[in-house]
């Protein structure tokens, strides 16, 4: 396999050293305490929500626009914040396979919602990471001054737009290029080379997919996901008599009880005969939608906004494209270090489980705590519609953490062509 490049080489190789903090101490000084001080210029947090995220082709989304269900995070978001539409200037969508980017039919959910023709609309594709980068792409426009209040989003139809026709081909002169020609190997074929690779074996992957069933179950069981989740009434017909229904979707409907390692074994490997990777144990295909309020901590306490929390950093990194599954490994330490955390100091990790096999690498590279790993389960449980999952993560984790009064989380995720994204955030 291609070796990473040197930048990313290097990242990897520090990790221990941005993990643990500076020699001379300077983590501790700017670590966690200073991120719990309250400033006014703090970019905040004043309501994250989600729709359900339900099954690609099967589950109760599946007759529904991308845009609808936009609109549907849209309305409840409005609802929820009690924010005066009026005040809302820029909303940025991350969408990885909608026709022209989602640009035209995003807009137009903006209108529909409620948001007056003075709200701008952009959508935008970093792949997995898109919802993330479209929070963070806010967040920066509000701490430069661009904007006073902006909504980050995310929203994916993988029922009706995933497919051949969501992959481009590459041009004769970009397959020339050994490095440019990896970006187009499928994820699933290279996440199971490097399984073997870091011999990541599959006993391992089912044990760790069979529990984020489990942990989803369990949290599903309890409500949750509850407060995350807006509910969404959606047309929906019956695969078996052909009939339109009218119905409410108010949970993921890909979780499933019963869950074991045993269970997951039994499936049969899907990108090679003596493989590791199946369907029970690397994220399903689904569809959804999640919406994310920022603005400054000065502007909330005018509004009487309720604050649940904050953005503080993000990171953004490339690996080989050969290699997209460590992008987390990558991405985590230089926040951390940005931040001046330590790995310890935080709480939760949201990483998203693209695969059993990355996901458990990047944990094990990191030496991260599975007890802080996804502790109401993941994608491999719930789903993970490509473009939302950034924004999605948000609102989990911002929920987890104020039930169990724990306070840091970092979201993160791999991408595809071989990049990596991570965010610290802080609960209130």
């Amino acid at each position: 396999m291609t070796q990473a490049p040197q930048k990313a080489q290097e990242r990897l190789a520090q990790i221990g050293n941005h993990l643990g903090g500076s020699p001379d101490g300077s983590s501790s000084k700017k670590g966690r305490s200073s991120l719990l001080e309250k400033h006014a210029d703090d970019v905040v947090v004043t309501c994250a929500l989600r729709t359900p995220i339900t099954k690609g082709g099967k589950g109760g989304f599946k007759d529904t626009q991308s845009a609808d269900l936009l609109h549907g995070a849209f309305k409840a978001l409005i609802e929820r914040s009690g924010i005066d539409p009026a005040l809302v200037e820029d909303i940025a969508v991350g969408t990885v396979l909608a026709p022209g980017g989602g640009a035209t039919e995003f807009r137009a959910a903006a209108l529909a919602a409620g948001f007056p023709v003075t709200a701008a609309v952009k959508s935008l594709n970093r792949q997995c990471s898109s919802g993330l980068q479209a929070c963070v792409d806010i967040a920066n426009a509000i701490k430069s001054g661009m904007i006073e209040i902006g909504i980050g989003a995310g929203s994916e139809s993988m029922s009706t737009q995933y497919g051949p026709n969501a992959v481009s081909e590459l041009s004769e002169l970009l397959e020339s290029h050994q490095e440019a020609k990896n970006c187009k190997v499928p994820m699933g074929v290279l996440s199971e080379q490097m399984a073997k690779d870091k011999k990541i074996t599959r006993a391992d992957q089912d044990a760790f997919a069979a529990k984020s069933f489990q942990k989803a179950a369990e949290a599903q069981k309890q409500g949750l996901f509850d407060e995350e989740i807006a509910p969404l009434t959606v047309k929906w017909t019956d695969p078996k008599t052909e009939e339109e229904k009218t119905i409410t979707v108010s949970k993921d409907d890909g979780v499933r009880e019963g869950i074991t390692a045993e269970s997951l074994g039994k499936i049969r490997a899907a990108f090679a005969k003596d493989g590791s990777i199946h369907a029970g144990n690397a994220s399903q295909i689904s569809d959804g939608a999640a919406a994310v309020l920022l603005m400054k901590r000065s502007t909330a306490e005018r509004l009487g906004q309720k604050i649940i929390g904050k953005f503080v950093q993000a990171s953004i990194v490339g690996v080989s494209p050969l290699l997209m599954g460590v992008g987390p490994a990558a991405a985590i330490p230089v926040v951390l270090e940005k931040t001046g955390l330590n790995k310890d100091e935080v709480d939760i990790y949201e990483i998203n489980e693209a695969f059993a096999s990355q996901c458990l690498f990047c944990i094990n590279e990191l030496g991260l705590d599975q007890k802080k790993i996804n502790p109401k389960g993941g994608a491999i449980a719930f789903g993970h519609p490509l473009g939302v999952t950034g924004a999605r993560q948000v609102s989990t984790l911002l929920t987890e953490l104020r039930r169990t009064k724990q306070q840091i989380g970092v979201t993160s995720m791999c991408i595809g062509t071989g990049m990596g994204m991570a965010a610290v955030w802080v609960a209130e």
